[in-house]
């Protein structure tokens, strides 16, 4: 399984027309394959939208992007208000729930970690073997490793009912030592973002 990341930076006040255009053109293009998740920013890049599409691999992915391009209307033109395009493929950690229908949220927030080459092994053990345990505060929406695009990066997306238990989590956690979880490399970058659904996503 892969999962692309499709990542749109927008022009000021156009996050409500993209969801708009995106509604109406959409459906056609989930006859095809399934749609993991949709989101915006609401803390961190403003006017940014992520879109994340499930594939079993990159052959599927070349195969249903091709018969796409048949599908009436899509993608939708919305050159008038994107500023930037950005797309990356990611592998899943084994432990993830795959992304699909799930009503965990309405607030996401995106940790990217950027990590010396060679410690995603490390990564995926130490948080193996604690986030059962973590997942009893909030569940996890899910956890990549990137095999396209930026190297040796980690992205985990964390579904939280409100900014406040966000915060009461967070802080639980750490003062019970559930997380981060021990063992885990250090990474070298760090950067979050929180992110809000569309209403036709199917992570809610």
């Amino acid at each position: 399984m892969i999962y692309e990341f499709r990542t749109y930076d927008l022009k000021p006040r156009a996050v409500l027309i993209f969801e708009e255009r995106m509604a109406e053109s959409l459906p056609g293009r989930l006859k095809l394959s399934p749609l993991g998740g949709f989101w915006s920013s609401e803390i961190g890049p403003l006017n940014q939208v992520v879109h994340i599409w499930p594939y079993n691999d990159m052959n599927e992915r070349t195969d249903i992007r091709a018969k796409a391009a048949a599908v009436p209307n899509w993608p939708p033109n919305n050159n008038d208000i994107m500023e930037n395009m950005q797309t990356e493929i990611f592998i899943p950690a084994p432990f993830m729930t795959p992304l699909g229908d799930r009503n965990i949220g309405p607030i996401y927030e995106m940790r990217t970690y950027k990590y010396e080459p060679g410690a995603i092994p490390q990564v995926l053990e130490a948080w193996g073997a604690r986030i059962e345990e973590r997942e009893k505060y909030s569940p996890l929406a899910g956890a990549w490793h990137s095999e396209i695009g930026g190297l040796n990066l980690w992205v985990h997306l964390w579904a939280y009912t409100s900014m406040d238990e966000r915060a009461r989590v967070r802080a639980e956690t750490r003062e019970k030592g559930v997380w981060p979880p021990p063992g885990s490399a250090t990474p070298i970058q760090q950067e979050n973002k929180i992110l809000t659904p569309f209403s036709f996503s199917p992570m809610q």
